[in-house]
């Protein structure tokens, strides 16, 4: 590190966790060989019976030492709230928020994304790169939202950026403990967004968010038109539920922004003949959104039906 001061800092990790397969084990793998030493690895799991398949057969314990894992049910879990108990099992001063298929690229995923950490820089968030498998419309939207250069993002870039300002992905995150403290922690009930909604708290308490391109997971989805929609209701139902956070920024101009960066990648590609289902894309995306902003005027029954967080609507009933 390059600072000794740093190598002091006590980190943990916190990890909710649902259905998990063999590829946790990877990834608890991949987190005890970070150069930078982790003091816990908090497991928040959904659904127990789940877990001890996974793990039978297995000197969990003894393999894993430095692993705390909390067991809830399903209807129990909830975007801000689970993150939230998460925390409070940790006394670290700085804690990693990351999601059970987010895998650090390299040793140096913690260790990048701690030295950001630094003056007034509250929360630093990591790169994502596309899987393998990725589709190239996949691979043109990482290269979008995670772009090659790194970047502090502060309050004076509302006015350029909008709501691209709150960007911030708990995929993997890491975040001091004194300024999550003072800003009250994630939220404690919402559909989504939970890591936006803090980033809008730090952005407006006069803290920077920076954006650590070294630092790299590898986590993308290669989602259906239909899934797309159904993510894009719960984020426009979440920015409907806050308009104390949403209100007041522009959102639509960064769709703009992506179809021109995408048009662009296919371009250097030479595959703009997947320009068209891009296109079709970005509609199921901006009605699911639409339809997200307006969930108040809809019948439940829809609502249940566009949503992809039932439980969070059985948890509201």
């Amino acid at each position: 590190m390059h600072s000794e001061a740093k190598e002091l800092l006590k980190i943990d990790v916190i990890i909710p966790l649902y259905k998990p397969g063999k590829e946790l084990f990877t990834l608890l793998d991949r987190l005890k060989e970070q150069s930078y030493p982790i003091g816990r690895m908090i497991l928040m799991n959904t659904g127990k019976s789940f877990f001890d398949k996974l793990t039978a057969g297995v000197d969990f314990a003894g393999k894993y030492p430095n692993v705390q894992v909390y067991h809830l049910e399903k209807e129990e879990f909830d975007h801000g709230g689970t993150r939230r108990l998460g925390v409070s099992y940790s006394n670290a001063e700085i804690f990693i928020s990351m999601t059970q298929d987010a895998m650090p690229a390299d040793r140096y995923l913690v260790e990048r994304l701690v030295r950001r950490l630094s003056g007034n820089v509250a929360t630093a968030y990591a790169r994502q790169l596309p899987g393998p498998d990725s589709s190239e419309l996949e691979r043109a939207s990482r290269a979008f939202n995670y772009p090659e250069t790194s970047r502090i993002k502060t309050k004076a870039d509302l006015e350029t950026m909008g709501i691209k300002t709150f960007f911030c992905s708990n995929v993997c995150a890491a975040y001091r403990r004194d300024v999550y403290e003072e800003l009250g922690g994630f939220i404690p009930h919402t559909i989504f967004n939970e890591d936006m909604i803090y980033a809008a708290g730090v952005i407006r308490a006069g803290y920077g968010i920076a954006y650590e391109a070294d630092a790299q997971v590898i986590h993308s989805h290669n989602y259906t038109n239909m899934q797309q929609l159904r993510r894009n209701f719960d984020l426009g139902v979440s920015q409907a539920d806050h308009p104390e956070v949403f209100g007041n920024v522009t959102s639509e101009s960064e769709g703009k922004k992506l179809v021109k960066e995408t048009w662009n990648y296919l371009k250097r590609k030479k595959k703009l003949y997947r320009f068209p289902g891009f296109c079709l894309q970005c509609g199921f995306k901006y009605a699911g959104y639409l339809l997200g902003k307006r969930y108040q005027k809809l019948p439940m029954g829809w609502v249940l039906k566009l949503t992809a967080s039932r439980e969070y609507w059985h948890q509201n009933s």
